[in-house]
């Protein structure tokens, strides 16, 4: 696709796409991350963050089931939390659900 198909776009991404090889072909990026860490000015300072949305990126209990519910997902993967415990919530729902390994991606404080 060429370069400038993307000027002008929302494209999602996660964090490490823009300084990787395919982010960096996007012509005039602006970077911006919803974190509630982006709160901490230092923080969006570090990863070079240009519009930070303070905004909490984490779901409580219901809100995560529900929003499966919603989006009527047929697999779930889950990459961080309490994984067999939302296993066990989205299998008894009747739909497929997986914990997968995260290489490098440990809980904090484990």
């Amino acid at each position: 696709m060429p370069r400038d198909d993307f000027k002008g776009e929302i494209i999602l991404a996660p964090p490490s796409a823009i300084a990787d090889r395919w982010g960096r072909r996007l012509p005039d990026p602006v970077v911006c991350m919803a974190s509630g860490w982006m709160r901490v000015r230092q923080r969006a300072k570090q990863r070079g963050v240009e519009l930070p949305l303070i905004i909490s990126d984490h779901a409580d209990w219901d809100e995560l089931l529900q929003t499966v519910e919603d989006v009527d997902a047929p697999e779930v993967w889950i990459t961080h939390g309490r994984e067999e415990a939302l296993v066990h919530a989205i299998t008894a729902s009747g739909r497929r659900a997986r914990a997968l390994s995260m290489v490098g991606y440990e809980e904090e404080g484990a």
